[in-house]
């Protein structure tokens, strides 16, 4: 089958690779129908992940239909037509069962496909756990629609959930990035008072201005003075920062009133340090950490209410044999590119 590889240090590749088997009864095989590309993949390919294995089929966005399944898989079955999400949990261990998948301490538990074990960028993809990694995706949606149910729109709606927004709230959103967007839609289902994204680029900024009008957009040096115009106590009730970069990381800090709640759901490539002495007194609470995708019922469920849409990020498709184009467009932001949806 045709799959993008980790070739090495700064190189995805386009090979052949055998079409995976069933390792173990628990196991499924998904024939991809579409698959995305993701900034965590760039990570990857400039080593950033250093779990990350050489030689592995990159991709962790994707959705497809069960061709084979392991004799002790029983929530799924051949031919149904799925979401797969980018953890591998067990749900088994203490971790799992309190809802804290993404921390799942079965060795291929956490973020496995894509990064330690072979991806959805290919033709095919095995996935371990398949009760626990692969949603039945509703008649009524559409493969666009589920495409980012297992990784982006699963933190999104994570973000949003252990934020604790209230609609007294003003809630600043920090990148409107694909993961921002997503983090944006799953925040107005909270109903807040006022929300306000931060965005440098232009491109990014016009999309949220014309497709969600209620939304303030600011640039980088507008936004404390924006949010602090805005906000009721000082500063932002709940910050999410979804940029991943030493100047978005400070703002978010900056930007929230005492007692604020920050939620950290970006990806660094490199640490942060928090300026204790400077924000001494404002008294916040930290949540961070990756994405932890045990909601993807839920969310497909609200997809087929019409309550969340995230086919307007899917800017771009190209078929699996063009996906070296694919990933030039996307890491060099070329032709205002948001997503790109591979076939």
């Amino acid at each position: 089958m045709l799959a993008c590889i980790y070739k090495n240090h700064g190189v995805f590749e386009l090979t052949e690779k055998p079409k995976p088997t069933i390792l173990d009864q628990k196991d499924a095989i998904v024939r991809i129908t579409m698959s995305s590309i993701c900034t965590s993949d760039l990570h990857i390919k400039h080593g950033s992940v250093p779990k990350a294995v050489t030689g592995i089929t990159v991709g962790h966005e994707m959705v497809g239909i069960v061709e084979e399944t392991g004799a002790e898989v029983k929530k799924i079955k051949k031919g149904d037509r799925v979401t797969v999400n980018v953890e591998t949990f067990c749900g088994e261990c203490f971790f799992c069962k309190n809802g804290f998948v993404n921390n799942c301490t079965d060795k291929n538990g956490g973020w496995a496909l894509g990064c330690r074990i072979d991806g959805g960028q290919a033709e095919y993809v095995r996935v371990p756990y398949a009760d626990q990694g692969l949603n039945k995706i509703p008649d009524s949606v559409s493969d666009e629609q589920a495409l980012f149910v297992g990784d982006i729109l699963a933190m999104g709606f994570w973000a949003a959930r252990i934020s604790e927004i209230k609609e007294t709230d003003t809630v600043l959103i920090i990148g409107a990035g694909p993961t921002g967007i997503c983090t944006l839609l799953c925040a107005m289902l909270k109903n807040p008072r006022k929300i306000i994204v931060c965005e440098k680029d232009e491109t990014r900024r016009n999309f949220v201005k014309n497709h969600y009008t209620n939304v303030i957009v600011v640039e980088p040096e507008n936004c404390l003075e924006t949010v602090y115009n805005e906000s009721e106590h000082g500063g932002a009730d709940v910050v999410i920062e979804v940029a991943g970069n030493e100047e978005s990381f400070k703002t978010a800090w900056q930007s929230a009133r005492p007692n604020a709640i920050v939620t950290v759901v970006a990806l660094y490539d490199k640490p942060m340090v928090l300026p204790l002495p400077d924000m001494y007194g404002k008294n916040l609470t930290f949540k961070t950490g990756g994405v932890d995708g045990c909601d993807c019922d839920e969310i497909l469920s609200l997809i087929a209410q019409g309550k969340i849409d995230t086919t307007p990020l899917i800017t771009h498709k190209f078929p699996l044999k063009d996906i070296e184009k694919a990933y030039d467009i996307f890491e060099n932001k070329l032709d205002n590119v948001i997503k790109i949806c591979i076939t």
